[in-house]
């Protein structure tokens, strides 16, 4: 379909709210998420006012790396529960008008997947091992990896084999821990097995893919030698790191989604893809969704922006700008189960830092202030013009869990750094629900755990005590809270079709003092990321606060805080 038709599909300007399932809602009582527990909270998720939802990896999995180490992409894992609870939780989405988009993980398989455990019991040189990058290594005896890539995770990014006799063999690629070994995507057979996935999942109903690593899979030919540092995350203070490596960002990934695209083609209802690409600099991520590829691409700047205009403004242009090149949506988000979680991030001394978790031992965030100025970026994100993402819990001001004990600490990446980053699992702690309950409520009381006393097993990951006054008992329905606060702001962006106006900066803007201020339409949004407080322009009125502490008097609009206003009438 054209994008100049008259029709516009859901996804150019959908907020789409992120589940991580073992964090989400555990209806077993086992201490870990599932999908029955996200089909009970349906109705939160219509209350709050979100178009779709997307779900972290759900399948079949190990579990080495939290599910994105696929054993199987057509099961549903027992932790999560079975295709019949997946298909339940999707009607019930699609009954309420929320669409369901699924996590494609197509760079690498877990090594239990079956293909895997062929190639290590096949010969070199076989279809089996072609799957997969299998090389000889290096030296007389092979011992020395075929290159010096390392894992993102720490460490080499190779891992040699045994041979059934015991003696040494070849050795194979994971960009990521030991047990996701790489897929091969000079192999035909891997293109359509993975198109073969998307039909399984897509005739099931889903509306569409979040593709993980979108930018991997192709490797430079020959894979050379590397010797930068490179990482997923790689947060400004490595943002001089602008060469390419040879594992990121290849030409031949456009081909993939090229085919991609003609497979979602086949279904009605305007099916997805949204790319999770890393790279640099914005005009490559626009790459993902020229006509024919992928319909969003994360723009991942706009995390990385942290709390400063200066900042802000410069993404927003140039995201904008390199959108209508390709006529593709802008996306904008604040945070995933990638990243600290950004009201702790917004708390630090320096705002626009980018800390691979947080610990016990280092600076510790003003969790009052970070939440302050995470309701204001709120009100900054959800009236730009695009699709906007919520990681769950953005809505309640979720705080990182930043006292989290080493021992408790399941991410790979703390693990194969020794612990240098600290790892994902402060932003990964389950959602508290109910703040009077066991487990705040992430087992819900009268589960149906089958235990006598009907007592839950405690969350997979242990909830900060601070989670208490952030469940959502606490802010559903009450006044000034930030639940209420992001369930106002999406029924004026719906209601004034926010998502798909046009932006201009105000002449209220000025990033160099901290002022960023911009009109969708009607709607002028003045927020204050600086020091002092800020001139409210006049014959304007207050549509929505950051909070219900802002104040107005006296026509200033104080530090850390945000507004949407509109034409006094």
């Amino acid at each position: 379909m054209s994008k100049h038709a008259q029709h516009v599909p859901w996804w150019q300007d959908a907020v789409i709210y992120q589940v991580y399932p073992r964090s989400f809602a555990d209806a077993d009582a086992n201490g870990m998420g599932d999908l029955r527990g996200v089909a009970s909270k349906i109705g939160y998720l219509k209350d709050l006012g979100v178009n779709a939802v997307w779900l972290s990896p759900f399948y079949q999995s190990p579990q080495a790396d939290a599910g994105y180490d696929v054993a199987d992409y057509r099961q549903v894992d027992p932790l999560f529960g079975t295709l019949e609870d997946f298909d339940d939780m999707l009607a019930r989405a699609h009954a309420e008008d929320i669409r369901i988009i699924v996590d494609l993980v197509p760079n690498h398989t877990s090594d239990e997947h079956l293909w895997f455990q062929q190639a290590l019991a096949a010969s070199p040189g076989s279809p089996e091992r072609d799957r997969y990058i299998f090389r000889d290594g290096q030296g007389p005896a092979g011992d020395v990896e075929p290159n010096n890539w390392q894992s993102l995770f720490g460490g080499p990014a190779w891992t040699r084999t045994t041979n059934a006799d015991g003696s040494p063999g070849q050795w194979y690629l994971h960009l990521f821990d030991t047990k996701q070994p790489d897929l091969n995507w000079d192999n035909e057979e891997v293109h359509a097995e993975m198109r073969s996935v998307l039909r399984f999942w897509l005739d099931r109903g889903v509306d569409g893919f979040r593709v993980d690593v979108a930018h991997g899979m192709v490797k430079a030919e020959g894979l050379p030698d590397w010797s930068e540092k490179v990482s997923m995350v790689q947060g400004n203070d490595e943002a001089a790191a602008q060469a390419t490596p040879p594992y990121f960002d290849q030409e031949g990934v456009h081909a993939i989604y090229e085919e991609w695209n003609a497979v979602l083609a086949e279904y009605d209802g305007d099916r997805m893809m949204v790319a999770e690409a890393w790279v640099e600099p914005m005009e490559r991520i626009f790459r993902y969704v020229r006509e024919g590829e992928m319909q969003q691409a994360f723009n991942f700047g706009f995390l990385l922006a942290g709390w400063n205009a200066q900042n802000i403004v410069e993404n927003v242009t140039e995201t904008l700008a390199e959108a209508a090149v390709v006529a593709a949506p802008p996306t904008w988000v604040l945070s995933n189960h990638d990243t600290v979680r950004h009201c702790s991030r917004f708390g630090l001394t320096d705002p626009t830092s980018f800390p691979k978790g947080i610990a016990a031992q280092d600076e510790q965030p003003d969790e009052a202030l970070g939440a302050a100025r995470g309701r204001a970026a709120a009100l900054i994100m959800f009236a730009l013009p695009g699709s906007a993402y919520i990681y769950q819990g953005d809505e309640l001001t979720l705080p990182e869990h930043t006292t989290l004990a080493d021992e408790l600490r399941q991410d790979p990446s703390f693990f194969r750094t020794q612990g240098a980053e600290r790892g994902r699992d402060g932003c990964r702690i389950p959602m508290p629900w109910t703040a009077d309950e066991p487990g705040l409520g992430f087992a819900p009381v009268g589960h149906d755990a089958g235990t006598p006393e009907s007592t839950a097993a405690d969350p997979w990951l242990p909830q900060p005590e601070s989670y208490g006054r952030y469940a959502a008992d606490q802010q559903v329905g009450v006044e000034g809270s930030a639940f209420e606060l992001y369930r106002s702001l999406l029924s004026q962006r719906a209601e004034r079709e926010l998502g798909r106006g046009r932006l201009d900066w105000a002449p209220a803007n000025d990033p160099a003092e901290g002022v960023l201020s911009y009109t969708n339409g009607p709607l002028q949004v003045l927020a204050n990321l600086g020091t002092k407080p800020v001139e409210v322009p006049a014959g304007m009125s207050v549509l929505a606060a950051s909070g219900p502490a802002v104040r107005t008097e006296h026509g200033l609009l104080s530090p850390d805080a945000a507004l949407w206003l509109v034409p006094e009438q």
